[in-house]
C-alpha cells in the first residue's frame, strides 16, 4: 500500500503539499495540485482518514438526516449538500429516518458516534425534540434544519418561501378561472404543510373568496391513503371541485391516483397544482403544473452555513433562517383557457432571509 511519503516523491513535492491537496485545508496551485492527483492516481493512493481523525480530532464528515430517500424531493437535497461538502474537502453520510422520531433519535447517536462535525436533518413529522438539539449542542456538534424548520426550537434552518409559494399555486388557478379549489395536503403537524395551507387561504380571501373545510383535505405521505381520501371526496359530483392543489410530490401522486380512479382527466375535468417536480412527470398527459422547489440550492446552501459554523466555533452572530424561492412551471393541467397562459412560462418568486 502506498503512503503520503511515496505520493509526495512521485510528484516531486513535500509531504505536507500532499496533505493539503488531500484536506483542502490550504490552497494549493493548481499545477501542483494537477501533480498530486496524477501521483495519488498512479500509486492508487488511499488516505487513512481513521488514523488522521484520531490524531487531529477531525473526521471531516457531515450527516444528513431524511425521512425518505425514496421521495424524489430529498435525493436533490442530499446531491446539493454533497455537493457543497466536497468543495469544502468533507464527505457526506446520508440516513433515512422513515418518519420515525425513535428512529431519527437513534440516528443522531450514531452519527455522533462517527464523530460527525455536523448535522443536516429533515426533521421527522413527529418532529424534533429540544432536549435532542440541546444534547447536540452540548456536545459541540452544529445543526441545520432543511425544508421543516421545527417550533420552540432556535436553530439554523434553510427551506422554501412556503406561504408565498402557495399562494402563487393558488392565484395560478383562480387567474385560470377556478372557484372551488379544493387543497390536498400532508399532516398538518408539520409547520411548513400549515404554512402552504395559509398561503392557499390567503389567496383565496384576496380573490374575495371564503376557504372552505369541506376543501381542506389533510392526508399524510402513503399513496394509498392519499388515493381512497381523493377517490371518496371526487366521486360525488354535486361537491367535487373544481381544482386542486397539492402541497408535496406524494400528496400529489396520490390525489391524481384517486382522480384517475374516478374517471376523472385534468384539466378537462380538474385544474390540477402541485408542489415538487413528479419524477414520473414524463408518463403524465396532460403534463402537471408544478410549484418547484430549489432542492438543490436548499442542500447546497445548509451545508454551506453549516460549515460556516464549523469552522467559526464560538464566533456566531445570531441564528440563520433562509427562505428560498420557488417558481411556477405552467403547463397543461391546470390550463383551462389555454389562450390565457403562454408556453412554458415560469413564474419567479424572491428568496428572503
Amino acid at each position: 500500500m502506498a503512503t503520503i511519503k511515496e505520493v509526495a516523491d512521485k510528484a516531486g513535492v513535500s509531504v505536507g503539499t500532499v496533505s493539503h491537496v488531500i484536506t483542502g485545508s490550504v490552497p494549493v496551485s493548481e499545477l501542483l495540485r494537477q501533480r498530486v492527483d496524477d501521483a495519488i492516481r498512479v500509486l492508487d493512493y488511499h488516505p487513512n482518514h481513521v488514523a488522521r481523525s484520531l490524531k487531529t480530532s477531525r473526521t471531516h464528515t457531515l450527516g444528513i438526516i431524511v425521512p425518505d430517500m425514496t421521495i424524489s424531493f430529498y435525493p436533490q437535497i442530499i446531491r446539493g449538500a454533497e455537493t457543497g461538502a466536497r468543495a469544502k474537502g468533507y464527505s457526506l453520510v446520508a440516513v433515512n429516518s422513515l418518519e420515525s422520531p425513535e428512529r431519527q433519535g437513534e440516528l443522531l447517536s450514531i452519527l455522533r458516534s462517527q464523530q460527525v462535525e455536523g448535522i443536516l436533518i429533515v426533521v421527522a413529522e413527529s418532529g424534533t425534540s429540544g432536549s435532542q438539539m440541546e444534547r447536540l449542542e452540548s456536545a459541540g456538534i452544529p445543526v441545520v434544519c432543511l425544508d421543516r424548520v421545527p417550533e420552540r426550537i432556535t436553530v439554523d434552518s434553510v427551506s422554501v418561501e412556503d406561504v408565498a409559494a402557495a399562494e402563487m399555486g393558488t392565484d395560478h388557478l383562480l387567474a385560470m378561472g377556478y372557484r372551488r379549489i379544493a387543497i390536498v395536503t400532508g399532516s398538518l403537524a408539520l409547520r411548513n404543510e400549515r404554512r402552504r395551507l395559509q398561503g392557499y387561504e390567503q389567496s383565496l380571501r384576496r380573490a374575495g373568496l371564503v376557504p372552505s373545510e369541506d376543501l381542506i383535505w389533510q392526508g399524510n405521505l402513503r399513496s394509498e391513503d392519499l388515493a381512497s381520501m381523493c377517490r371518496d371526496r371526487l366521486s360525488d359530483p354535486e361537491t367535487r371541485p373544481d381544482a386542486l392543489i397539492c402541497t408535496n410530490g406524494p400528496t400529489a401522486l396520490g390525489a391524481l391516483r384517486g382522480m384517475y380512479q374516478c374517471g376523472l382527466r385534468t384539466p378537462d375535468d380538474l385544474g390540477f397544482v402541485t408542489f415538487d417536480e413528479l419524477t414520473v412527470d414524463d408518463l403524465f398527459s396532460p403534463a402537471i403544473t408544478t410549484i418547484v422547489q430549489p432542492a438543490y440550492d436548499i442542500g447546497f446552501r445548509a451545508s454551506e452555513i453549516l460549515l460556516d459554523l464549523i469552522h467559526n466555533k464560538g464566533a456566531r452572530h445570531g441564528v440563520t433562517n433562509l427562505r428560498l424561492p420557488a417558481t411556477l412551471k405552467v403547463r397543461e393541467s391546470s390550463r383551462r383557457n389555454l389562450r390565457l397562459v403562454r408556453p412554458a412560462e415560469v413564474v419567479p418568486l424572491r428568496a428572503s432571509s
